[in-house]
């Protein structure tokens, strides 16, 4: 077995852990994402797989040592002997994210990977529309749940499809992909399992039941591309795989469901579920009403102590540039779209919310800081 360096996850929830990825792994990864993404090259045409020899450029936005960026920018501009232009801040600029823009431009950019803070940088940018952003053509998002609001506007703006993909740096990363057309795409969903994969909807506490259609439980994988397991640690690795009518399934922690027409939907992570009073309170549902007020350009929810109903919904929010609101403007906001358990019994603006080195806002960081000052 030929093992490449291991990739480490993020640590959005916990400590990093290094996924042992082989060469097939990654090798099949990227020639399912080229079979499974394809996109109209010119206009009016139909959709193909992405030409060869230069067609397209990539925009790197993403770092090459994580596995979005390495299989999606990286391999996959190889793969397709195209341009790949690397940016190695895309906060830089002024204002922020400046450069970004002007590299679009300058090198008419077609390709985007990114996770949804980057789109929501492209919305939220003041000088958006004096950059010529025509040229480009499909946006991969991935990483977190991509709010819908998000979604929309950034392709009202720029022209371009955001098609939304799931998986984890235990997956080299795809799993699932959404059809990368209008017509079948299905916002709030990350569509379904790419070629030779097949994803199971799992009862939460064994990890061996599968739940029907419609039913929330654990995200499970099995594929080509799952890793070999993580480095040194054969506890967690017991933890994390089932055996499962012969095959051999990666328990994700995350939690979604099948919907009606097949399509996977992600609910949130096991770990960031709040239980208000005995109920589950899943923090992207909140995350989802407040990306659709107009001031607030960043969210994120977590679960707070509280003494009454054990958790409580707290909600910190970046606001647009320029922008001002109130707690009590967000809370009243909410009470309109959400259940009272759900709703934010809190809420603190913040200039910037934590993140990760690939953009990812960090709730784990948030709900350590709450309890600590609780």
């Amino acid at each position: 077995m030929c093992i490449r360096d291991s990739i480490y996850t993020g640590g959005t929830t916990g400590v990093p852990k290094g996924a042992a990825l082989t060469h097939a792994n990654l090798i099949f990864d990227v020639m399912a994402l080229d079979q499974w993404m394809q996109i109209p090259q010119e206009p009016g045409g139909q959709p193909e797989q992405l030409r060869r020899g230069g067609v397209h450029c990539f925009l790197g936005v993403l770092p090459l040592y994580h596995s979005f960026g390495q299989t999606i920018n990286m391999l996959w501009a190889c793969l397709t002997a195209s341009r790949l232009v690397c940016i190695p801040d895309p906060r830089a600029g002024n204002p922020p994210f400046t450069e970004v823009l002007k590299a679009v431009e300058q090198n008419r950019a077609t390709i985007l990977a990114a996770v949804p803070t980057i789109f929501v940088a492209f919305n939220n940018h003041p000088l958006l529309d004096k950059f010529d952003l025509s040229s480009m053509q499909g946006c991969g998002s991935g990483g977190a749940p991509m709010p819908v609001e998000v979604a929309k506007k950034f392709e009202a703006k720029t022209g371009a499809i955001i098609f939304e993909c799931y998986g984890l740096s235990e997956t080299a990363p795809l799993a699932t992909g959404n059809p990368s057309n209008k017509e079948t795409r299905k916002f709030g969903s990350v569509g379904f399992p790419v070629s030779n994969t097949d994803v199971k909807i799992l009862e939460m506490t064994t990890g061996t039941e599968e739940l029907p259609r419609g039913d929330d439980g654990e995200i499970a994988i099995s594929g080509p591309q799952v890793m070999q397991g993580y480095w040194q640690k054969p506890a967690e690795n017991d933890a994390v795989f089932r055996e499962i009518d012969g095959r051999r399934y990666f328990l994700t922690g995350d939690i979604g469901h099948v919907d009606d027409e097949g399509y996977i939907v992600i609910t949130d992570r096991k770990k960031d579920l709040i239980i208000v009073g005995g109920f589950n309170c899943y923090p992207r549902e909140v995350e989802e009403v407040l990306y659709a007020h107009p001031k607030v350009a960043l969210a994120a929810v977590v679960g707070v102590p509280d003494p009454k109903s054990g958790e409580a919904v707290k909600a910190y929010i970046q606001l647009v540039p320029g922008a001002t609101a109130t707690e009590e403007e967000i809370i009243d906001f909410c009470r309109e779209r959400l259940a009272g358990y759900k709703r934010p019994r809190s809420v603190e603006f913040r200039e910037a919310l934590p993140t990760s080195v690939i953009g990812k806002v960090l709730r784990r960081v948030l709900r350590d800081e709450a309890r600590e000052n609780a």
